[in-house]
């Protein structure tokens, strides 16, 4: 029976020492998770950034819109090709009054 319980014991050492000196071992998986976890907190920070950026690209684009469309309406800018028309609405008043 001792000779049984120090075999058992030795084995139980021998894994032991195997868990925690070895490749492979819990040094290894501690190791992994801290890099997992700088990981992690990257890609958020990349997430993040990469939101950021699409809405000022969006912004961009819409901006340039706008501005275009404020061009346009106020200015009464054109492309090259198209042909500017002006719709001008007879005031009523005035003729009333003649």
């Amino acid at each position: 029976m001792k000779l049984i319980a120090i075999i058992l014991l030795t084995i139980f050492i021998m894994l032991q020492t195997k868990l925690w000196s070895n490749d492979g071992g819990l040094k290894e998986v501690w190791r992994h998770s801290d890099e997992l976890a700088l990981q992690l907190e990257e890609s958020q920070q990349r997430h993040a950034r990469n939101t950021k950026l699409e809405a000022e690209v969006k912004d961009l684009n819409d901006g340039l819109a706008a501005i275009e469309e404020r061009a346009r309406s106020e200015l009464g800018m054109i492309r090259k090709g198209e042909t500017f028309i002006q719709v001008v609405e007879r005031d009523n008043r005035a003729l009333l009054h003649e």
